[in-house]
């Protein structure tokens, strides 16, 4: 029984420092606030000016999306991949623009909702440089940007160089 007793103190105390030591190795990481492999399309309500989210209006037509997936952390390290970002294939869109992409640049806009000077809630919205896409809605943004402190539930949305959304993070 002493040698149980013996052998378990010096083993707590091991695991003690283990689980300091990767605390202390975890804080030093930038740390993901927002991982993501789903994004919607803006569609129906959202298309166009009348409706936007956190005051980033939609695209003036629907569009759909193959795939987004991405990543934001504390630091402000934002990635983002978008495949088959395309205008949707149904009206209002012009048949001959269906199924393409006719924006040659993407940009992304982080949008947090945080606290301001005043103590008051608010949104803060932070854009990307544009990044090249190609006709089939494939584009990699990857860019630093200045995120509020705190970012509160983060939304990241891939834009028009204006501003307007195509996809945001969701379902």
């Amino acid at each position: 029984m002493k040698t149980i007793r013996r052998l378990a103190l010096p083993a707590g105390i091991a695991a003690l420092l283990a689980v300091f030591g990767l605390a202390t190795a975890a804080s030093a990481d930038p740390g993901t606030i927002l991982k993501f492999d789903t994004m919607a399309p803006v569609t129906g309500p959202y298309v166009g000016a009348s409706n936007p989210i956190r005051g980033v209006p939609g695209g003036g037509l629907p569009w759909m999306i193959e795939s987004g997936r991405g990543s934001l952390d504390r630091d402000g390290h934002l990635k983002v991949r978008v495949e088959g970002l395309v205008l949707a294939d149904r009206a209002p869109v012009p048949p001959a623009l269906r199924g393409t992409n006719p924006i040659s640049m993407f940009k992304a806009i982080v949008s947090c909702q945080t606290i301001g000077a005043d103590g008051s809630a608010t949104v803060t919205n932070v854009s990307t440089a544009t990044f090249p896409a190609n006709t089939e809605g494939d584009s990699n943004i990857r860019a630093m940007v200045q995120l509020p402190h705190p970012c509160i539930a983060p939304i990241i949305f891939v834009t028009s160089p204006g501003g307007a959304w195509f996809a945001a993070t969701g379902n």
